[in-house]
């Protein structure tokens, strides 16, 4: 049986912190290592986890001093841990109890290549009432779609992994050297770099409660001054230097218009002249987007 690390991530989340522990000591998978980790929260979040830690000896406590962000507090639980996967847990998330044990089942049928699985979650309001699924069901199946497999031009070209829910396999953080801590946010670098090589799995179950709130990295994006558009723009030009067929790299032109129009919609200017200039070297100018850049850029 294979061990599963989580690494819960903590900043400032005290109003939500008892649910999401108490969703890792609820889960029907037993063997399992959990390395808190609080980046230096001031709500007083890490007397919350000094409690649990006591009364769970087995579980490692990492206080950090000053705020790192969380790439660079994942890689310093990551450094602490062993497990053959790894959830990266945000504490203002609920893990369903049948969670890991049926995603760890999921990657035996899938496969030695395969990096993540990935699932549905069900999205909260700050009282934890339900608000909707991830994914949108109709008679023509779910929206966004998912993909499964060698997903790399469908990471490019559009978002429809649910962050929360992912189980990532060790072995690929390794090769990839864990997060990339010169960036703001995780996720978008992790699956370009990630399905380079490595295969992706949807597992259409709902593994995860997601709150929705205002201090959460997602209702941030896009805002003037956003720190994370910077970083995507450092993820895109990675993305052209893996980019191996013309296939993908139409994919990544549409990922590139699409953060441009963004970044044209919020007034983003040094951001939107470098996503010219990236649309520009992929040869994919169009008159339109040359209008839209002199009009608002």
């Amino acid at each position: 049986m294979p061990l599963v690390t989580i690494i819960a991530l903590c900043y400032n989340h005290a109003r939500f912190l008892e649910a999401a522990l108490d969703s890792i000591l609820a889960q029907t998978y037993p063997h399992l290592e959990v390395v808190l980790v609080d980046d230096a929260s001031t709500d007083g979040s890490a007397d919350i986890l000094r409690r649990y830690a006591a009364q769970n000896p087995g579980w490692q406590l990492l206080l950090l001093p000053q705020n790192l962000n969380n790439c660079r507090a994942f890689n310093r639980g990551l450094a602490l841990s062993r497990g053959e996967f790894v959830i990266d847990f945000a504490t203002d998330d609920v893990l369903l109890p049948e969670r890991i044990a049926r995603q760890v089942a999921a990657f035996e049928q899938a496969g030695p290549r395969c990096g993540v699985v990935y699932t549905d979650a069900e999205l909260l309001d700050e009282s934890g009432r339900f608000v909707r699924h991830y994914y949108r069901r109709d008679a023509r199946g779910l929206h966004p779609r998912p993909a499964s497999g060698l997903v790399f031009a469908d990471v490019l070209e559009r978002y429809f992994i649910s962050t929360p829910t992912m189980l990532m396999r060790r072995a690929t953080l390794d090769a990839l050297g864990g997060y990339d801590e010169t960036l703001s946010y995780e996720d978008f670098d992790f699956w370009v770099r990630a399905s380079r090589d490595w295969e992706f799995q949807f597992l259409d179950i709902v593994s995860t409660q997601k709150h929705l709130h205002p201090r959460s990295k997602s209702a941030k994006s896009y805002r003037r001054h956003d720190p994370h558009l910077a970083s995507t723009i450092i993820v895109c030009r990675k993305a052209l230097a893996l980019c191996r067929t013309p296939a993908e790299r139409a994919a990544l032109v549409v990922r590139v218009r699409w953060e441009l129009r963004q970044a044209l919609r919020h007034r983003s200017r040094p951001e939107a002249r470098e996503l010219y200039q990236l649309l520009g070297e992929l040869g994919a100018v169009r008159p339109v987007d040359w209008l839209a850049f002199k009009v608002l850029g």
